[in-house]
């Protein structure tokens, strides 16, 4: 099997390409729109691996949740280049990418992952040797439920270091945490392989990114109503 996989749910947007069980994995440049960044990525990676866009057998794709534009880049671009080659797409879910990062960097079979969602909330979800416990969610920092399974757990993703209540109420529940872990190409790419195996890619016109949250932005009332709630 050959195919591309490109994530781009938060600032640390990367490609990978999957190429019978090898992957390879490029990063892009700090501070570069993944927008810019994701298809130069792309040819080089298959430049490197002396083949083409024609070659490939489907595309995968971080569908969400996670950034807004950027879900919309890593999709649309996938979309677009499936539709052009006439191939099936894989979407895989960020905090399903980001769990299996964990595990396979730490051994950890039960992770909580933990997604800076902004506007003071974490979307969140709770995997157990990659079953889904908890789905996706969004929730304030405070009201994250922590899984009723004890022992052994790890905590990974960006929100841990945007909300340090967060954090603290996680560690002092006997989590490890792992703030600088976060979704990646390579575990989309090594999630998405076995699927494609089975034949489970979609056509590209029912590709959409995964949400959760449908709101981006609060009205000024509902913040200042906020703010006198916390006073």
């Amino acid at each position: 099997m050959l195919f591309l996989a490109l994530e781009s749910s938060t600032d640390a947007a990367s490609v990978a390409l999957w190429r019978d069980g090898l992957v390879s994995v490029r990063e892009c440049p700090p501070g570069m729109p993944s927008s810019n960044a994701l298809l130069p990525l792309a040819k080089e990676l298959l430049r490197e691996a002396g083949t083409g866009f024609p070659k490939l057998d489907a595309i995968a794709f971080g569908a969400g949740p996670g950034a807004f534009t950027g879900l919309r880049v890593a999709c649309g671009l996938a979309q677009g280049l499936a539709c052009g080659l006439g191939k099936p797409l894989l979407p895989v879910g960020t905090l399903e990418a980001m769990a299996w990062r964990a595990g396979r960097e730490t051994g950890a079979k039960q992770v909580l992952s933990c997604l800076d969602a902004r506007m003071g909330e974490v979307y969140s979800a709770a995997f157990s040797e990659g079953a889904v416990l908890e789905a996706a969610g969004v929730y304030a920092p405070e009201a994250l439920p922590l899984p009723e399974e004890a022992g052994g757990w790890v905590a990974a993703g960006n929100a841990l270091s945007a909300y340090p209540e967060l954090a603290r109420r996680l560690s002092a529940a006997g989590f490890r945490l792992l703030p600088e872990t976060l979704p990646d190409a390579g575990s989309v790419a090594e999630l998405a392989a076995p699927r494609l195996a089975r034949g489970e890619g979609i056509d590209a016109a029912l590709a959409a990114p995964l949400y959760v949250r449908d709101r981006v932005a609060r009205t000024e009332a509902e913040r200042r109503a906020e703010r006198e709630a916390k006073k």
